[in-house]
């Protein structure tokens, strides 16, 4: 029995782009507070992909500024995955309805 031999592909003519300049920015520090299991889920997908947690968020922004999603559908399937890991059941419809416990040993006013 003898291999059947593939048939080398042409290399492809599509031009490739070159990079995108870089733009010079300022950035500040911010003490921003967010849902434990949520920052969880970002700090993974940073992790996943190679990015600060800041450089994730920017991202983020910007498209949703734009009215643009921000992921692909493979990083949307390892954001649910990482959604199990951290048992993170929350999604849009959460959203602006988010509320603090009373922190432990204080009593929440009715």
């Amino acid at each position: 029995m003898t291999k059947r031999q593939t048939p080398s592909r042409p290399a492809s003519k599509t031009p490739v782009s070159p990079p995108a300049p870089s733009l010079v920015i300022e950035r500040v520090q911010t003490g921003v507070r967010l849902e434990k299991r949520i920052l969880k889920v970002l700090k993974g997908l940073a992790e996943l992909t190679d990015l600060s947690l800041g450089d994730l968020l920017e991202g983020i922004v910007l498209h949703a500024f734009d009215g643009k999603a921000p992921f692909r559908p493979e990083t949307l399937q390892k954001i649910a995955e990482l959604k199990r890991i951290y048992g993170l059941d929350l999604d849009a419809r959460a959203s602006h309805r988010l509320r603090e416990s009373a922190p432990a040993g204080k009593h929440e006013e009715k």
